[in-house]
């Protein structure tokens, strides 16, 4: 791409290459996808040399001289003078690696992850239907078959697995039958509110905190946006003590 190709030109205005691409930078993806094609860019050129003959026309009618125009420009400054006030005041506010370290090694407990286990279930109404797959179980029979073939648990498609969860997440018996096992262990039947549960542990993690370099980027963008929001915050007090403020309640 030669972004200093002439495209166009109107009242020996250039409209380049580079402009048209800048323009469609500037619409974000989904609409710039309606004018990515020879055929697209060619209507978009097209609006942009209908976009500067307006501006011709609007300079030839004196429209700038309007007082509706002026009010609305006089706004339109005020908005962006804001805009670039705030971009100046936070761009150089930055987050240091020992800022990062620091706040890392003194707020470990915010990086926890809690201890966990996997586990796969059976559910049915009574404790003899339990115990009788459970001799199956002894038998030969899959825990995943078993639970495709027997359990009321809508987890019988994933062959009784729940996935990972913590404390807290499962009923009392569930929950404490599931921790105390190992890895591998299939439990006795255990009753809940649901009914009988046979548990099968497919997985334990213990209790970790977790890496520096896994939470670093996620870390850096929360401090960041703390800074930033502080030094805003201070700006605001020292204009409060320079400008009068009255709030009308």
């Amino acid at each position: 791409m030669d972004k200093n190709k002439v495209l166009a030109t109107v009242n020996g205005k250039a409209i380049t290459e580079g402009y048209v691409n800048e323009v469609l930078e500037g619409m974000g993806p989904q609409k710039a996808m309606q004018f990515n094609s020879e055929h697209g860019k060619r209507l978009l050129l097209n609006d942009l040399i209908n976009e500067e003959l307006f501006y011709l026309g609007a300079k030839e009618s004196g429209y700038e001289n309007d007082k509706e125009f002026q009010e609305q420009l006089e706004q339109m400054k005020a908005n962006l003078l804001k805009q670039y006030a705030l971009k100046k005041l936070l761009e150089d506010v930055e987050v240091t690696e020992e800022e990062l370290l620091d706040y890392y090694n003194q707020n470990k407990n915010y990086f926890k992850t809690p201890e966990s286990v996997r586990a796969s279930h059976i559910l049915v109404d009574t404790e003899e239907k339990a115990n009788d797959i459970l001799e199956e179980l002894n038998k030969g029979l899959s825990f995943e078959s078993a639970a495709e073939k027997y359990s009321k648990c809508p987890s019988k498609t994933n062959g009784g697995d729940l996935g990972y969860f913590t404390r807290g997440r499962m009923v009392p018996e569930f929950e404490k039958a599931s921790f105390e096992m190992e890895k591998g262990e299939i439990s006795k039947p255990v009753k809940t509110q649901f009914g009988y549960h046979i548990i099968k542990l497919i997985d334990k993690k213990e209790e970790s905190i977790s890496k520096f370099e896994d939470v670093k980027n996620r870390l850096k963008e929360q401090l960041l946006m703390n800074k930033q929001r502080q030094v805003y915050l201070n700006r605001v007090n020292e204009l409060k003590k320079k400008y009068e403020v009255v709030i009308n309640e």
